[in-house]
């Protein structure tokens, strides 16, 4: 079961100057190749934390935004990726675009995004999606499916379709601060291309090459 790579390569002159920039112009070409049927999801990340003693945990999680400050998601805040990033807010995203021969790894911190912030995302949701969000006590054990949908169905008959639903107080963002971003090309051989930037004091980046 091996892949053999013949993309086109990444060149150090090819980058933006700054991460988020290089972020949004690979994250485009993911775009238009998932309406073509090549990339499913593409803002679809692996969230990787770990809690205070460094036992890691990962999960597929929906990038909702990313701009010059990071990248944000939504989760409950009593899930067990919330709990632990209360524990220890270093966090790492990796974009797997399998199709593209194309992986981005970002590392860096973790904060709770501002409640209006969080609400105008909610209220933009779908109405299942909002009502989901309180049906779930996410990441905690429960009886049976037949909890979870009597749950859903409660809350459809109190909030039906059209009326407002107010945003769950244990629930909201993430805004992750990236310390390092590495943008990773599949090559020939094995031999891939691996660029990384890295945050430096004065708030400028540092880009480097790494061997693959």
């Amino acid at each position: 079961m091996r892949a053999h790579y013949r993309a086109e390569g990444l060149d150090e002159g090819d980058l933006a100057p700054h991460p988020m920039e290089q972020f949004g112009r690979w994250f485009k070409q993911a775009a238009q190749a998932a309406v073509h049927g090549f990339v499913h999801e593409p803002n679809a990340m692996v969230v990787s934390t770990a809690d205070a003693e460094g036992r890691p945990s990962s999960r597929t999680v929906l990038l909702k935004q990313y701009d010059g400050h990071g990248f944000v998601f939504y989760t409950n805040y009593g899930s067990r990726k919330a709990r632990e990033l209360a524990e220890n807010p270093y966090i790492s995203l990796l974009f797997p675009w399998h199709p593209l021969a194309r992986q981005v790894i970002v590392t860096g911190t973790a904060r709770r995004t501002g409640r209006d912030e969080t609400a105008a995302y909610f209220r933009s949701r779908p109405h299942g999606s909002q009502l989901g969000a309180w049906a779930s006590p996410q990441s905690t054990v429960i009886t049976s499916r037949t909890e979870l949908d009597a749950a859903y169905e409660e809350l459809s008959v109190r909030y039906p379709e059209g009326e407002q639903v107010p945003v769950p107080p244990n629930w909201g963002g993430f805004r992750v601060a990236p310390q390092s971003v590495e943008f990773w090309q599949g090559r020939e051989n094995r031999l891939h291309d691996r660029l990384r930037y890295v945050a430096e004091p004065d708030g400028s980046w540092r880009r480097e090459r790494l061997s693959p």
